[in-house]
């Protein structure tokens, strides 16, 4: 969710103004996505390396993600969606760490929808921690190297009870990754918009979706292969 800096100076506002437009249209994106039939959605909402900004701004985000969360509690138990993170939350300060306990305990039971936020997440950090964790398990016994595949080293990160993305969109015309789900997001489609994350409207998300359901993901296979698979799926279906 990049451009709310770039966003606010434009019109002359603060780069907290942007934050706080940002937060806004959060709630629009997480709403559009209900509508849509998105049962996961990550919000990559401060990186390990936002720590870097100047104080007051980091101080005003902290801020912004604690009234977000008491905010989105009444949203997430009315529409049954379960609120995960990923990434080092224990370091937040304790006032929001403390909230995202309280709302991640009320939606636990949840199984649906999911929403979830990275914050103070880094995938090279994650991808240490999930080695760390590993190793832990290796050394008492539980894991055998020789036995050591995707599936198991997977369960390691912090995304262990979630599924990899499909779609990744990131705003405000930037074409990097950002350390975000490097490993995760292996197969995934990229969208990269032009607009900043305050305008990145429903709308807009709803064309980002569309245009990912056109392509053909082959996963290593020819485009011959995936169809052949489709046709074999639709007449299995049809029968």
């Amino acid at each position: 969710m990049d451009g709310n800096g770039r966003w606010a100076n434009r019109r002359g506002l603060t780069r907290n103004e942007g934050h706080q437009r940002g937060v806004e249209n959060v709630e629009k994106i997480v709403e559009k996505a209900g509508q849509l039939g998105i049962r996961y959605l990550t919000l990559y909402a401060f990186s390990a390396e936002n720590w870097k900004r100047p104080q007051s701004e980091v101080d005003a985000l902290m801020k912004l993600l604690k009234s977000f969360l008491k905010k989105q509690q009444k949203h997430l138990l009315e529409n049954e969606i379960r609120l995960h993170t990923i990434g080092r939350v224990e370091e937040l300060p304790h006032s929001v760490f403390r909230q995202l306990k309280i709302v991640k305990e009320a939606t636990k039971h949840f199984a649906k929808n999911h929403l979830i936020l990275a914050l103070n997440y880094g995938a090279r950090n994650e991808i240490i921690d999930a080695v760390k964790r590993y190793t832990e398990a290796f050394q008492s016994g539980a894991e055998n190297l020789g036995d050591l595949h995707w599936g198991i080293l997977s369960q390691y990160l912090d995304t262990s009870e979630l599924p990899d993305p499909q779609l990744v969109i990131r705003t405000s015309g930037e074409h990097r990754i950002s350390n975000f789900l490097l490993l995760q997001s292996a197969y995934a489609e990229y969208v990269f918009s032009p607009v900043c994350w305050p305008d990145f409207s429903p709308d807009l998300l709803e064309t980002a979706i569309e245009d990912y359901r056109n392509r053909e993901r082959r996963f290593g296979k020819t485009g011959e292969q995936v169809r052949q698979e489709q046709d074999v799926s639709l007449k299995s279906t049809a029968q």
